[in-house]
């Protein structure tokens, strides 16, 4: 009996390890593969994300596969075309007014901050302990705020270089990025003319089962990560609305795109709204407009009270990831992979979570306890 023990021990040790090396094996090979042909794999996906409208165009108005198949992608090209015109657009501004007006700000801020030591903080701290001059006098307070005005337009200047740099990168990589933007967008509408066809073949070629977890895949697919982009920009159409009513009341000029900009900033996680609202209003504080940076700081905190109501119920169908779990995967994708982890590593999590939900976890356990007898 106690050999027979050790002998099932071994077993289950060895398939595990047969598990673990195909698993490596598998991402090898997987990375290989998509590094040479990522055009088509995107391609095949946004193929799969159009087939509902590619199909609700061919059988309600009766076009052919292929007519209907290249009206859907005309549509959502225009579609995402307006969206990226309209942030850029929306970004040009921002810039333009942080290029008009940032150096005043700044100036400004400093003159305060000067300001509220000299008439706050300094005659304070001589009253209380009677040893202004400790301190090294209010000649070396202001150096100190001079340089540090200095250093902050150093950093600025080298923060604007290195953009320039990367932007200047970008702009040379734009003709390889527009040939893989043209093998994406034909493989689209040919993926997409041809989808029955090739789904056809591949229920002829993969065994039932594994039919059956891609099924599950697709529904697990759409429940989480699209519920989860869905109910994000609910929340940021909520937040924005809310945001551009508040700015109207409190007569803020340019308060459309303001919001607009706040809206987006909601979709990033972590940050959202008080990235924006938090800093600006306690520069206005700062800068002696009590009344406005007050105002902003009252409409952060009823933004974050609408959202706590509406979150819970809006988000009943997403991802529900654990904050912590998306740290790590946020730190561990960066680690491995550069700037581009900070996508890949939350895909990778969200990729687990729905293999879990479809029993790939409970199939591997059930392998390396029992292999194929169960």
């Amino acid at each position: 009996m106690e050999w027979l023990m050790k002998q099932t021990t071994g077993w289950m040790i060895l398939r595990f390890v047969i598990v673990i090396i195909a698993a490596f094996a598998l991402a090898w090979a997987i990375g290989k593969v998509f590094s040479y042909t990522y055009p088509f794999w995107i391609a095949a996906f946004f193929a799969w994300m159009l087939m509902p409208l590619t199909k609700w165009l061919h059988y309600k108005l009766r076009l052919p596969n292929g007519i209907a198949a290249l009206l859907g992608l005309l549509l959502t090209l225009s579609i995402v075309g307006g969206i990226i015109t309209g942030l850029i657009f929306l970004s040009i501004e921002l810039f333009n007014v942080i290029a008009e007006k940032g150096p005043a700000w700044m100036e400004s801020t400093f003159q305060q901050m000067q300001n509220f030591y000299n008439e706050n903080l300094l005659p304070f701290w001589e009253r209380a302990t009677g040893a202004a001059s400790g301190i090294g006098g209010q000649s070396s307070v202001d150096q100190g705020i001079a340089e540090l005005g200095s250093q902050l337009g150093s950093g600025l200047g080298s923060v604007a270089q290195t953009t320039a740099d990367a932007l200047t990168q970008l702009i040379l990589g734009i003709p390889t990025l527009l040939i893989v933007l043209l093998f994406i967008v034909l493989a689209i509408y040919f993926i997409g003319k041809d989808w029955n066809r090739y789904a056809g073949k591949m229920k002829l070629a993969l065994p039932p089962f594994v039919i059956e977890r891609l099924k599950a895949f697709y529904q697990s697919m759409w429940a989480r990560v699209f519920g989860y982009i869905r109910a994000q920009l609910i929340l940021m159409l909520v937040t924005g609305v809310i945001v551009l009513i508040g700015l109207l009341i409190m007569r803020v000029e340019g308060a459309y795109w303001l919001a607009a900009i706040v809206g987006v900033a909601e979709f990033l996680p972590y940050l959202g709204t008080g990235t924006i609202l938090i800093p600006w209003g306690v520069y206005l504080i700062i800068s002696g407009n009590f009344g406005l940076g007050l105002g902003l700081l009252i409409l952060y905190t009823i933004t974050m009270i609408v959202r706590q109501i509406i979150e819970p119920k809006v988000l009943s169908s997403s991802m529900n990831l654990n904050p912590l779990a998306v740290l790590i995967s946020l730190f561990a994708g960066l680690q491995m992979f550069g700037a581009v982890g900070l996508l890949a590593g939350p895909a990778i999590l969200v990729l687990f979570i729905i293999l879990w939900d479809i029993g790939v976890a409970k199939d591997i356990s059930r392998f390396i306890r029992y292999g194929f007898d169960k």
